[in-house]
């Protein structure tokens, strides 16, 4: 009953940010081939790149080519980001989507955090992200997210 309520507020209340992750996901996924795997409630999928992670409701998407304690933290941070998008539905691209997009590739923000030892995961929905992704996993994280 709980994953059916799950994915019935996840394909209703968030449904617009669903919705692009499964476009994603056919993309990538089906026509592309991109190797994909289940998470608890979401689905990972691999996509090659010079990038990290990013995640529309359901659907996380990640860059294979990292350390496999990186790819662990990243899918705990990325489902945090999943629990978002259930709890803020629509509102979830500028409390979450906006806000984690300026602060990741922003050149000011990049600088601010290199030049100050600032983590990546101080920013509020970050730092949320990370909390949310341990607690709806029961996983721990070990390189990210203290």
């Amino acid at each position: 009953m709980k994953k059916f309520l799950f994915y019935l507020v996840e394909w209703t209340w968030a449904l617009p940010i669903n919705l692009i992750g499964f476009i994603a996901y056919i993309i990538f996924a089906i026509i592309k081939g991109c190797k994909h795997e289940r998470f608890f409630n979401a689905t990972v999928t691999y996509v090659p790149g010079d990038w990290g992670g990013i995640s529309f409701g359901t659907f996380i998407f990640m860059n294979p080519d990292r350390p496999d304690d990186w790819l662990r933290d990243t899918k705990i941070h990325e489902y945090g980001h999943t629990w978002q998008a259930l709890l803020l539905g629509p509102i979830w691209f500028l409390v979450i989507a906006i806000p984690s997009f300026i602060w990741c590739n922003f050149k000011p923000c990049i600088n601010y955090r290199k030049n100050n030892n600032v983590s990546y995961y101080s920013l509020y929905c970050e730092a949320w992200a990370n909390a949310w992704g341990q607690k709806f996993t029961g996983l721990k994280q070990t390189r990210i997210g203290k």
